[in-house]
């Protein structure tokens, strides 16, 4: 029978799926394998009939610009009792590629020890995927789909401040990030917006609805002192992530939760839970300010990849028969600056419990503290006198009391 590979993709979309799909159908096909996609993520590689669909060169080449995802995606998490070894005898498998975030990237890894406890030799290489740019990368290295959503959202974010500008109002903006906040960071900073919430700053204090409540009025009561009557402020969803059940309840909102234990955020409107809430705080403060909410998540997940993901997606494709002609397994596809191939070994990057490790911002590096530093407006110790013109307690709204930093120097 011919050899075969096959690939799924978890998780949700990111903007470049199509291209690394495309890539390595193209490049194994030449090769002279099959080249096999299976919909549905893992729920298709242990049932009797998978759903699956043979890649032709043609097919591949038309897909690798687009948009969206070739092949249908799920977040279907099996359990160890469920795996089987029948697929990749059936088809003669030779090498099982999967494209997706943390999750997906954990479950290769246990099919990959199973199958090697059965003695069925293939080959596991992950690609990682996410918009929420959260794998463990070398620091400075992206994941793909993350530079075409964070475009995406800089043209929706910069929209949003023109009408804040124009309008008279401000705007509270919510990003999507599971658990960490780069893509609201990203969002931001490109835009100058004077404040954005991630629950990376929060490394020095518990992450509290009141106080990013204040955060955001600590950024207005600035802009006021400034004479600027509008604003945005973006917000990371993955804030949430972090609270406690106690807290996320004190919001009024009722969660569900999906089957990796994850708050299902896309249920609700995060950027409408603060908007609320802020309102209220304004509205006890006796402060008239006008804010309206945004929420930025799925909007930018299925886009048209930019040139950037473009090439470093046919670059991990391509990194995909690289590794895979090396021998290589159990490990996730990197491209560096230069474009150069390197494996990362999930071995080296999984916790004590086989999942992979989330990154996070590091909210200690020198951009980091240049934006927030230099690019931000709030209220410290030196407004206490203007502002309390405005509110009777100015230090309840002190930027780096609410976060217990000490004040930010750029080095």
């Amino acid at each position: 029978m011919k050899e075969a590979i096959a690939i799924l993709a978890g998780g949700g979309p990111a903007p470049g799926i199509n291209t690394v799909i495309g890539t390595i159908a193209k490049v194994f096909l030449q090769s002279g394998y099959r080249v096999i996609g299976l919909h549905e993520g893992y729920k298709s590689l242990f049932i009797e009939n998978p759903l699956m669909t043979d890649f032709t060169f043609d097919q591949a080449d038309k897909i690798h610009k687009q948009g969206g995802s070739a092949l249908q995606m799920s977040r279907y998490k099996p359990k160890d009792e469920e795996f089987k070894t029948d697929f990749f005898t059936k088809y003669n498998i030779k090498l099982l590629v999967t494209i997706g975030g943390d999750d997906t990237a954990s479950t290769a890894n246990r099919i990959s020890k199973f199958l090697q406890e059965h003695d069925v030799k293939i080959q596991n290489i992950h690609v990682p995927k996410t918009i929420d740019n959260d794998l463990p990368l070398p620091e400075g290295t992206p994941t793909f789909g993350y530079q075409s959503a964070k475009q995406e959202g800089v043209r929706i974010a910069t929209t949003v401040y023109e009408d804040a500008r124009t309008s008279g109002n401000w705007f509270i903006v919510a990003a999507m990030g599971r658990e960490a906040g780069h893509l609201a960071f990203g969002i931001g900073a490109a835009c100058h917006y004077p404040m954005i919430v991630i629950p990376e700053m929060f490394n020095k204090t518990d992450i509290t609805i009141r106080k990013i409540v204040r955060l955001i009025i600590s950024a207005m009561l600035k802009r006021k002192l400034l004479g600027i009557t509008y604003g945005g402020v973006i917000i990371s969803e993955g804030v949430f992530h972090f609270m406690s059940d106690a807290e996320i309840e004190s919001t009024g909102i009722n969660f569900t939760y999906d089957e990796h234990g994850h708050p299902e955020l896309g249920n609700v409107s995060k950027a409408h839970i603060f908007n609320l809430l802020v309102q209220r705080e304004l509205k006890r403060l006796g402060i008239k300010v006008k804010s309206r909410p945004v929420e930025i998540g799925y909007e930018v997940r299925c886009v048209q990849p930019v040139a950037y993901d473009l090439l470093y997606c046919a670059l991990l494709g391509m990194g995909v028969k690289k590794l895979f002609d090396e021998g290589a397994t159990g490990c996730m596809v990197t491209a560096d600056e230069k474009g150069d191939i390197h494996p990362l070994y999930l071995k080296d990057v999984e916790d004590e419990n086989g999942k992979v490790k989330p990154r996070l911002v590091n909210i200690n590096s020198q951009k980091a503290r240049l934006v927030y530093g230099f690019n931000h407006q709030y209220i410290t110790e030196e407004d206490y006198e203007e502002a309390s013109k405005l509110v009777q307690n100015p230090e309840d709204f002190d930027f780096y009391k609410i976060l217990n930093w000490e004040k930010i120097k750029v080095i």
